[in-house]
């Protein structure tokens, strides 16, 4: 029996050794290891919005909502950015430093991290969930709703609530899938979610007649199956570094380190939740629930359009941090370049499709005539600088790969709190079209945060890296 247990062990190490060969990102063409990992990616980034557009796109066509019940949802958006942010926080701290500890050898210490951050994700999750039930009816008021949207806000949001700690656990480690090499197996996370949402999603809202309320169903359902698939393979033979039970006692100095360099996409989510609530404040001021719609389908067609963006960045992350943590400069130097000449390319393209051709994407989400008609001048205005964001993305992503908190933290607080806030906030009552003034601080926000993040890093980290490693 002994015989047989050291045969599987030493099975198992083979398996992991040849795991190790096969994921090693200091060897090889940079660009192609970037696409290797964002191709997946960017598939998971879509099947991903199906997750939350497909619900959109079929509430938006309910009859008799006449729009309403998509207001509703968009009302519920900055407490799904805010869950998003604890997601972002735990999940996206830890898994760069597994990169990082990947690259340095230091297997044991990754590990320690992934199960520090999974009990960091379960806890916060409860959490978040408490508070927002006990808060949801003032909440809600202040982020815009009126007597005729609550409504279809509350009961979406009362069953969506009960979903959290799967979209915390399988969104969250998630990304420790995605750090250790198999965005396929990442892939595969979304596309359980997506599918199983796609199938329910026209069953229970039209089949069923459940409205909204199935449409949350649907989606706490989804969550669900992709928290178990997440579990699964952390857990098993196949993970390079694995989810244990011995790692889960909190170690407060990885707890530091995780939610530093996490603070970054926590601070993007949350200021986005900021943001979000003073621009339904100022819509619910200005234009009614018309433009509270107009800005949710807006912000869904900038999710569509940002996600290949979002792919090629996330994907660099793993590549650049496990060649950061062995020292390999012109690999990352190389990686970067890459990544910004790819994004910028894709964002042009799709910008000019947007200004062209903009009702499709608006008629996606609403048969609402004067929606759409509406929207389509809201829309040239919101996404006037949109070439700009790739630049955001890709400096962001090079600060969060390579372990520079504070720059990534700055940055993301600059963005959104220096420029977006203060204009939203501002803008409509210096404008004689104070609606214009709204969806402006957007572009103006992408194109002085982009520049200014991304050249930031080009002189900061790109410059020194190879020259002067330790100022980096």
């Amino acid at each position: 029996m002994s015989y047989e247990v050291a045969d599987e062990e030493t099975e198992q190490e083979k398996l992991k050794e040849k795991a190790e060969a096969e994921h090693d990102f200091s060897k090889g063409s940079v660009s192609h290891h970037i696409m290797m990992q964002a191709v997946p990616l960017m598939i998971a980034q879509v099947l991903q919005l199906l997750y939350n557009v497909v619900d959109r796109i079929y509430i938006g066509h309910l009859p008799g909502a006449n729009g309403l019940a998509l207001t509703g949802i968009g009302l519920v958006f900055p407490i799904v950015s805010l869950i998003s942010a604890f997601t972002n926080l735990f999940g996206m701290g830890g898994a760069p430093l597994c990169s990082i500890r990947r690259g340095e050898g230091r297997t044991d210490e990754a590990e320690r991290i992934m199960g520090n951050s999974a009990v960091l994700l379960f806890g916060s999750s409860f959490l978040l969930m408490l508070l927002c039930y006990v808060l949801k009816r003032p909440v809600l008021y202040m982020l815009g709703a009126s007597d005729a949207t609550y409504p279809y806000a509350n009961t979406y949001l009362m069953i969506y609530l009960l979903g959290t700690v799967f979209f915390m656990l399988g969104n969250g480690m998630n990304n420790f899938i995605t750090s250790q090499g198999f965005p396929r197996i990442a892939m595969c996370t979304t596309l359980l979610g997506a599918v199983i949402n796609l199938i329910l999603d026209p069953v229970l809202i039209f089949g069923l007649g459940m409205g909204i309320e199935g449409a949350a169903i649907a989606t706490v359902f989804a969550q669900f199956i992709s928290a178990v698939w997440v579990l699964k393979f952390l857990t098993g033979k196949k993970a390079i570094l694995r989810l244990k039970r011995k790692y889960f006692s909190l170690d407060w100095r990885l707890v530091g380190d995780i939610t530093a360099l996490g603070m970054s996409g926590f601070i993007m989510q949350a200021t986005n939740c900021v943001a979000q609530i003073a621009c339904n404040a100022m819509l619910s001021i200005y234009g009614g629930d018309l433009y509270i719609g107009i800005m949710t389908i807006l912000n869904s067609v900038r999710e569509i359009l940002s996600m290949p963006v979002q792919g090629i960045t996330s994907g660099s992350q793993p590549v650049l941090g496990f060649n950061y943590g062995a020292k390999k400069y012109e690999r990352i130097r190389r990686g970067i370049r890459f990544m910004a000449v790819v994004g910028a390319a894709y964002t042009v393209v799709a910008w000019s499709a947007l200004m062209l051709f903009p009702k499709p994407f608006l008629a996606l989400f609403t048969g609402n005539r004067e929606m759409i008609e509406t929207g389509i001048r809201s829309l040239h205005l919101y996404f006037a600088g949109f070439v700009f964001m790739v630049f955001q993305f890709a400096g962001q992503s090079v600060f969060v790969a390579l372990g520079k908190s504070k720059r990534a933290v700055f940055f993301s607080l600059f963005r959104k709190v220096v420029i977006v806030l203060p204009l939203t906030l501002l803008l409509p009552r210096f404008m004689a079209d104070p609606v214009a003034g709204i969806f402006l601080a957007e572009p103006i926000s992408n194109v002085i945060g982009g520049l200014a993040c991304f050249g930031t890093m080009y002189v900061t980290v790109y410059r020194k890296l190879g020259s002067e490693p330790d100022a980096v």
